[in-house]
């Protein structure tokens, strides 16, 4: 089954950091843009970064530029997402996507356009 495994996630106290990992397996991790999107309570998804394999193309949502950094091991087809300074409002269920790179970049960070899943993380920021 083609997939996308999350890893990380947790609980952290304000300012502090967390890395999250998707490691994807089933399909040409090279052919894909990676995403990551997270849903708060009572919000819509949000797609807050992404990485293009082929290219190494990364784009973020405003409210995590400067704070989050995502990266990719191609050897290990694994996304890494970098969380620093972390706020209470970055708590959320983190989950990874996937979409093939010919995807139109401004879909990059559309959850319909994903083809495929990972599950979701909690990921719990303390005041």
């Amino acid at each position: 089954m083609s997939s996308c495994r999350r890893l990380g996630g947790g609980l952290v106290q304000a300012g502090g950091s967390l890395r999250l990992s998707c490691a994807a397996s089933g399909f040409t991790f090279d052919d894909y843009v990676i995403s990551w999107f997270r849903q708060a309570p009572g919000k819509e998804r949000e797609g807050i970064s992404c990485v293009s394999i082929i290219d190494g193309y990364t784009l973020y949502a405003d409210s995590v530029k400067g704070r989050f950094t995502i990266s990719s091991d191609n050897a290990k087809n694994t996304v890494y997402l970098q969380m620093n300074s972390l706020k209470p409002e970055d708590t959320a269920v983190y989950t990874c996507a996937a979409v093939p790179s010919t995807a139109v970049p401004g879909l990059y960070l559309n959850p319909y356009g994903m083809h495929y899943w990972g599950k979701g993380t909690q990921v719990t920021v303390s005041s």
